[in-house]
C-alpha cells in the first residue's frame, strides 16, 4: 500500500473496547513525585498582585456602526494602564452573569481570579504543588503575569473556568477524567469540569452510524463556541459500491447536510458561524469533485446577487448555498508533489479496496486546487509527509486532520486549549529581549494548561478518554510583528526571520523541558511509553533545527540560551518523559490579543502603521504605533528626526516619502496591507518564509492565511503552495483579495428597523458586460454650492429612485470660458462611469487628493481644506453617497475632528425639490456623522480586503485574522479563538 493511502487507514483504537482497554493498560503507570516547587520571579510575597497596581473605576460598552449602545457596563474596577479597548472587549466577552439583574462581575480582579484560582486549586488537589506555600506562590505568578498583559488563555477558559462559584448551569452531557474512578464519566452539570478547549479534531468512519454522529459531535462543539475539524475520507466515494447493492453518495454530498446544520447551529448559537474544517486526502476518487465544491457554490451565489438577492456574507445569495460554513483542504503527501516538479501522474484510489480509480497529471490536479483558491480562497492545502514526520504519537496512529485554522494537528478525537504570551512585554528598554523572563513566564502558563486538562468536560467520551491519554497543549505567542519592528528588523528579512525562529524555539523548548520536570512528579502522558520513540525522535528534530538558525543574525546570548533550552528538554525527556505529547502552536489568537493590548495577533505583521484608539472618556484618537517611534530610535535616528518622521506619517497615514527616513529603512514598517496612501505591503513570499522560519520549533502548525492581491495569477498562488512544502509548513491557506462577492456598498435601514446591507451586481458580476443604466426621464436631484479659496460653484447630482447619484453637473465661471468647458466634459464623463456601473468608491478613490489649483480653505465645516476642486467634488460625493467605513477612508484628518470634538456637526441642508430623495441622503449623512467607530477609523488608514465582511455584533468592517475574520471594535471572530 503507498504511503498515501495509509492515510485513510484507521488501524488503532478503533473501538470503543479498545480504548478502554488502553485507558485500563495506563492507570495509575508511573509512581507520582513529590510535586512541584516554585520561586518567585514577578511576584512579590509581603504583596498580593492585585495590590502593587492602580486600579480605576470605567464604563465599559460597544457601540455598533451606527453609534448605538449594543453593550454597556457601568463603574467597572481596571487596571489603570489596560486601554478602554481592552476593557470594553474584555467586560463585554468575558464577566459572567446577567448584567440587567445586578449580578455580572464588576472587576477585572474577580474574571482573573476567578480563572487562576480554580486553576491553582485544581492543581493543589491534583498534587501538582510540593506545598500549599508553592501553590501560593503558582497562583500569584499567574495571576500578576495576567493582571499585567504578559500572557492569557483562549476565549473558553475564560467563558466557562470557575463559574462554578456562581452557577453549577442547567445541563449534563459533557464528558471528563473520574480521577477517583479512573476511567471517563459524565459531567454532571456545565460548570464543575468546564469545557475549556478551543480546538477539536473528530473522526468518522465509513457507516451512517459514524456519519451521523459526526454531525451530533460537531453540533455541541459549535453550540459552546469552539470549533472542530475531521478528514472525510475514510467515507467511501462516490465511485464505490455499496454492499447492499447501488453507488455511494461520497463524502460530498454528506458535507451538504453538514454544512446545513451547521448554519443553523449558527443561527441560534454564540458565534456568527460555525468555525468547521473539512479535509480530503489527494488520492480520494471525490477529490476533484471536493475541489470543486466550494468554488461553484461560489458562482451560485454571483448568480444570486446579479439577480438581486442579498450578497452580504449572512444575505439571501450566499445563505442559499452550500459550503460556507467551513474551511476546506486537500491532504497532499511529498510523493504527490514530487509528482507535480516531475510533471508526473497521480492515482485516485478506492476507499474500500485500494483498486485504481482515475490517473490525473498531478499538475493538473495542483492547478485545480490554485483555481479554485483563486475564485473563492478554497481550498488550503495540508503536507501530510511533513506533519507526520513531526508526529509525536505515530505508532498510535497517523495525523489525519486539524482544527478549523489548522493550527492544531493531532489523532482523532483530541482537542486542545490554546494559551498566548505578549512577547513586547519582555522587550527591555535598552531593546533587548529579556529571554530569562521569557523562559519564566512559559514555565507558569505551560503548568497552568496542563492542569486544565483533566479537570475540563470534553463534547465526546471518546474526546474525554483521548484528552486524558495525550495531553496536548497549545501555548503559543501574539505581537511577534511588532516585536521585530520595534527592534527595526524587517518583518520579510533573513534577520526578522531568524528572530522570530529563535524566539519560538525558545517558546517550546521551554514548554517541553517544563512538560518533562511536570513528568518527573506526576508521570508522563499516559500512553507515553506506546510512543516513546517517536516522542524522542520529534525532540532530537527539533533540537537539530536549532542548529539551522543563522547564529550571527541574532544575539549570541539567544541563540546559546535557544540551544541549551533544547539540551535540556532532550535529556530531561529522554530521562522522564514528557507530560504532553503536543505543547505549543501558533494560533490567530482573535479575542485574547485584546485582552493583552497587543498591536499583532500570531505570528501575523503589523496591519497598519496609524491607528485609531478609544479614549477612556469617549472619542477617539488617532495615535501612531507605538513601534513606529521605537524602531526609529533603533535604526539610530534623532529626536528631531523621529518627530518629523512621525508628525508626516500622522498627517499621511503612511511612511512612504516621510522626511530623513532612508530608502534600505523603509522594509522594516511594511504591513501586512498597503497603507491608504501608499503602495508599500509585505510580499506574499514573505509570510511564507516567516512561517517557514517558525514551523520547524512548532509542535503543532501555524495559524495564518496568506493574503495575495486581487490581480494575482492562478500560477503564482500554484508556485506559493509549492513553495510552502519546500519551505517545510505543515499547512498553507491562501486567499485572493476580492474572490468573495461580499462587499457591502450601501447600508440602509428597512422599515421594520433591521439592517440590510446592497451590493452593486454590475461590479461584481463574473462575466460582466457593459450596460448603461439611464436614469428615469424624470429623476430627483441634489444641488450644491461651494466655495474654494473665492472660487464659487456648483455641483448638482441626478439620483436613482433608491437615492444613488447617476449622474453629475458642474458649473464654474462663465458659458463658454475653458474652465467652464472642462468641468462639464469631466462632468459627462463621471456620468457615463456611474451608469455604467463604475462603483462611485472608486472614482472617490481616483480623484480625491489630486493637487492643482484652486486649492485651499472652504466654506464647508466637513470638508474645510481641499487640494484642488476634483479633491473637493468628490470628498463631497463621499459624505453624501458613501457608508460611514468607506468614507472614513477619504476623511480621516475631518472624522477625528468630528470624533473628538464636543461641537454638534453642521449637518446639509436637503433641497426642497427633491424631499423624498433627499430625506435619504440626509439619513445617511447622519448615519456616517453618528458611526465613527475606532475601526472604521482604524481601516480608514489601509487598503482593507475589499470583501471583508461586517461584523454580526456590531457592524463594523472587520479585518482578516488567519483563516477567520476578526472585529477590532468589540473583539468579535469568526473563528474559535
Amino acid at each position: 500500500m503507498p504511503p498515501s493511502a495509509q492515510s485513510n487507514t484507521h488501524v488503532h483504537e478503533s473501538t470503543k473496547e479498545a480504548l478502554l482497554e488502553k485507558l485500563m493498560d495506563t492507570k495509575q503507570k508511573g509512581k507520582r513525585g513529590l510535586g512541584l516547587r516554585w520561586q518567585r520571579f514577578f511576584s512579590r510575597g509581603n504583596v498580593q498582585p492585585f495590590d502593587e497596581i492602580q486600579w480605576e473605576r470605567r464604563t465599559a460598552a460597544i457601540t455598533d456602526s451606527k453609534g448605538k449602545v449594543v453593550f454597556e457596563q457601568k463603574d467597572v474596577e481596571v487596571p489603570n494602564f489596560w486601554t478602554q479597548n481592552a476593557t470594553n472587549i474584555v467586560v463585554s466577552k468575558y464577566f459572567y452573569g446577567d448584567n440587567d439583574k445586578g449580578q455580572r462581575e464588576t472587576s477585572i480582579k474577580q474574571l482573573i481570579d476567578r480563572v487562576t484560582r480554580t486553576i491553582t486549586d485544581w492543581g493543589q488537589a491534583d498534587g501538582y504543588f510540593a506545598t500549599a506555600d508553592d501553590a501560593q506562590t503558582f497562583y500569584d505568578e499567574l495571576t500578576w503575569l495576567i493582571v499585567h498583559q504578559y500572557m492569557t488563555f483562549n476565549s473558553p477558559v475564560w467563558f466557562n473556568c470557575g463559574v462554578h462559584r456562581y452557577d453549577r448551569g442547567s445541563g449534563a452531557g459533557r464528558w471528563y477524567w473520574q480521577k477517583e474512578k479512573q476511567e471517563v464519566g459524565l459531567a454532571q452539570d456545565d460548570y464543575t469540569h468546564p469545557q475549556c478547549s478551543a480546538c477539536f479534531i473528530l473522526s468518522v468512519e465509513d457507516s451512517m452510524d459514524s456519519i451521523l454522529s459526526l454531525a451530533k459531535s460537531e453540533g455541541m462543539i459549535f453550540k459552546f463556541g469552539s470549533g472542530a475539524g475531521s478528514n472525510l475520507s475514510p467515507i467511501r466515494s462516490s465511485r464505490e459500491r455499496l454492499s447492499g447493492g447501488g453507488t455511494a453518495s461520497g463524502p460530498v454530498s454528506f458535507m451538504k447536510g453538514f454544512d446545513s446544520f451547521a448554519g443553523v447551529i449558527k443561527s441560534g448559537g454564540k458565534t456568527r458561524r460555525a468555525a468547521k474544517m473539512v479535509i480530503l486526502n489527494v488520492e480520494h476518487p471525490d477529490v476533484v469533485e471536493f475541489i470543486w465544491s466550494k468554488a461553484k457554490e461560489e458562482r451560485k451565489a454571483w448568480s444570486l446577487i446579479d439577480a438581486g438577492y442579498d450578497g452580504a456574507i449572512d444575505g439571501e445569495a450566499y445563505t442559499s448555498v452550500y459550503f460556507q460554513n467551513a474551511n476546506h483542504s486537500v491532504r497532499v503527501t511529498d510523493e504527490f508533489m514530487k509528482a507535480v516538479e516531475s510533471d508526473g501522474y497521480w492515482q485516485t484510489r478506492a476507499v474500500k479496496d485500494d483498486a485504481v480509480v482515475d490517473t490525473y497529471k498531478a499538475r493538473d490536479v495542483l492547478r485545480m486546487i490554485s483555481e479554485a483558491t483563486h475564485q473563492c480562497g478554497d481550498p488550503g492545502l495540508q503536507y501530510d509527509t511533513t506533519i507526520n514526520n513531526w508526529h509525536t504519537c505515530l505508532n498510535t496512529d497517523r495525523i489525519h486532520a486539524s482544527n478549523p485554522c489548522s493550527e492544531y494537528m493531532f489523532l482523532n478525537d483530541t482537542a486542545c486549549n490554546l494559551a498566548s504570551i505578549n512577547l513586547m512585554k519582555f522587550r527591555t528598554q535598552d531593546g533587548r529581549f529579556d529571554y530569562t523572563k521569557y523562559l519564566h513566564a512559559i514555565k507558569v502558563l505551560i503548568t497552568a494548561m496542563e492542569i486544565i486538562v483533566d479537570n475540563s468536560s470534553y463534547p465526546t467520551e471518546r474526546i474525554a478518554a483521548r484528552s486524558h491519554l495525550y495531553r496536548t497543549l497549545g501555548i503559543g505567542y501574539a505581537n511577534l510583528g511588532a516585536l521585530l519592528m520595534s527592534l527595526g528588523l524587517p518583518y520579510d528579512s533573513d534577520e526578522g526571520r531568524a528572530y522570530a525562529a529563535v524566539i519560538t524555539a525558545l517558546l517550546t523548548g521551554q514548554a517541553y523541558a517544563q512538560s518533562a520536570e511536570i513528568a518527573k512528579e506526576m508521570g508522563p502522558f499516559p500512553d507515553y511509553e506506546t510512543n516513546k520513540d517517536s516522542t524522542l525522535r520529534v525532540l532530537r528534530q527539533h533540537r537539530e533545527a536549532v542548529d539551522g538558525i543563522t547564529q550571527s543574525l541574532i544575539p549570541s546570548d539567544m541563540w546559546e540560551a535557544s540551544r541549551n533550552v533544547w539540551d535540556e528538554a532532550v535529556t530531561r525527556g529522554t530521562q522522564y518523559g514528557v507530560r504532553n505529547a503536543q505543547v505549543s502552536v501558533l494560533a490567530p489568537t482573535g479575542t485574547i490579543a485584546f485582552m493583552m493590548d497587543c498591536d499583532t495577533t500570531g505570528i501575523e505583521p503589523d496591519i497598519a502603521l496609524v491607528k485609531y484608539k478609544k479614549l477612556v472618556g469617549g472619542g477617539y484618537m488617532k495615535i501612531i504605533n507605538r513601534t513606529v517611534p521605537m524602531a526609529l530610535d533603533r535604526l539610530g535616528y534623532t529626536k528631531e528626526q523621529v518627530t518629523a518622521i512621525t508628525d508626516f506619517i500622522d498627517s499621511n497615514d503612511t511612511i512612504e516619502g516621510a522626511p530623513h527616513v532612508k530608502k534600505e529603512d523603509l522594509a522594516v514598517f511594511d504591513c501586512a496591507f498597503p497603507a491608504a496612501n501608499g503602495t508599500r505591503s509585505i510580499h506574499h513570499m514573505g509570510h511564507l518564509k516567516m512561517m517557514g522560519a517558525a514551523q520547524p520549533f512548532i509542535s503543532g502548525a501555524i495559524s495564518k492565511t496568506v493574503n495575495m492581491p486581487a490581480d494575482s495569477t492562478v500560477e503564482e498562488i500554484m508556485d506559493a503552495y509549492i513553495q510552502g512544502w519546500k519551505l517545510g509548513l505543515k499547512a498553507l491557506a491562501i486567499y485572493r483579495d476580492g474572490s468573495k462577492r461580499t462587499q457591502p456598498l450601501n447600508t440602509s435601514l428597512t422599515e421594520d428597523g433591521k439592517k440590510q446591507e446592497k451590493t452593486a451586481a454590475a461590479v461584481v458580476s463574473p462575466d460582466p458586460k457593459p450596460y448603461r443604466h439611464r436614469l428615469p426621464d424624470e429623476r430627483q436631484s441634489i444641488t450644491h454650492k461651494f466655495d474654494i479659496a473665492g472660487h464659487e460653484g456648483y455641483i448638482t447630482v441626478g439620483l436613482y429612485p433608491d437615492g444613488q447619484p447617476g449622474e453629475l453637473f458642474i458649473t464654474m465661471s462663465k458659458e463658454g470660458s475653458t474652465l467652464s468647458g472642462v468641468m462639464d466634459a469631466f462632468a459627462t464623463s463621471i456620468s457615463l462611469n456611474l451608469q455604467y456601473g463604475v462603483p462611485l468608491k472608486v472614482l472617490i478613490s481616483k480623484f480625491t487628493h489630486s493637487r492643482f489649483e484652486p486649492a485651499g480653505f472652504t466654506r464647508n465645516k466637513q470638508i474645510p481644506m481641499v487640494k484642488s476642486i476634483m479633491d473637493y467634488i468628490f470628498r463631497w460625493l463621499a459624505l453624501k453617497f458613501m457608508t460611514s467605513k468607506e468614507a472614513a477612508e477619504f476623511h480621516n484628518a475631518d472624522l477625528t475632528a468630528q470624533a473628538t470634538s464636543t461641537a454638534p456637526v453642521q449637518k446639509a441642508e436637503p433641497v426642497a425639490s427633491a424631499a423624498p430623495v433627499a430625506e435619504k441622503v440626509q439619513e445617511k449623512v447622519e448615519e456616517k456623522e453618528s458611526a465613527t467607530s475606532g475601526v472604521q477609523l482604524e481601516l480608514s488608514t489601509i487598503k482593507n480586503q475589499t470583501d471583508a465582511p461586517p461584523c454580526d455584533f456590531c457592524g463594523a468592517i472587520m479585518v482578516r485574522n488567519a483563516s477567520c475574520y476578526k472585529c477590532l471594535e468589540c473583539g468579535n471572530t469568526s473563528g474559535c479563538s
